[in-house]
């Protein structure tokens, strides 16, 4: 049975990024994940209801239910607050994290890690740096806990 990963990002509130999404699915598709992405999920809601913003916030948090883990982009200085909350969901659902950021400017006030320490309560506390990626080409990376994790190896 394939994971199913929740796939919490920005991307889908610009036509230049909605881009990015499609670009990771092409990835996760290559690895055997089904993703779970709520921008193409809530487009049947919205067009079907006029007040529709509770209706797609409950769609969602269903979607992190029934996902095994949550890939998400925390890019932003501050990363984006709906993929915070989703994020803050998925801890404590006790889902698998993966957290992706290109984004180059610095997002905390620790040494230790590049963003809230908060984020980081949902990744082990040695070598979360396996379940951070900086670029998409390390989603790859068999050093990397995604693999294993699809693999169901760790």
């Amino acid at each position: 049975m394939k994971r199913i990963i929740y796939f919490a990002s920005p991307y889908g509130f610009s036509k230049q990024t909605n881009n990015l999404i499609k670009e990771f699915e092409s990835i996760f598709t290559k690895l055997e994940i089904e993703i779970y992405e709520p921008f193409e999920r809530s487009i049947p809601i919205i067009n079907s209801n006029k007040k529709w913003a509770y209706d797609v916030a409950m769609s969602n948090y269903e979607g992190l239910k029934k996902s095994d883990g949550i890939f998400a982009v925390v890019n932003g200085n501050p990363p984006d607050e709906g993929v915070m909350i989703e994020l803050g969901i998925a801890i404590a659902l006790k889902k698998e994290i993966f957290l992706f950021r290109d984004d180059f400017r610095k997002c905390s006030d620790s040494d230790e890690y590049p963003l809230n320490l908060m984020i980081f309560l949902g990744l082990p506390k040695i070598n979360w740096q396996r379940s951070y990626f900086q670029s998409i080409d390390e989603l790859l990376d068999p050093n990397k806990k995604l693999i294993k994790w699809i693999n169901k190896l760790d």
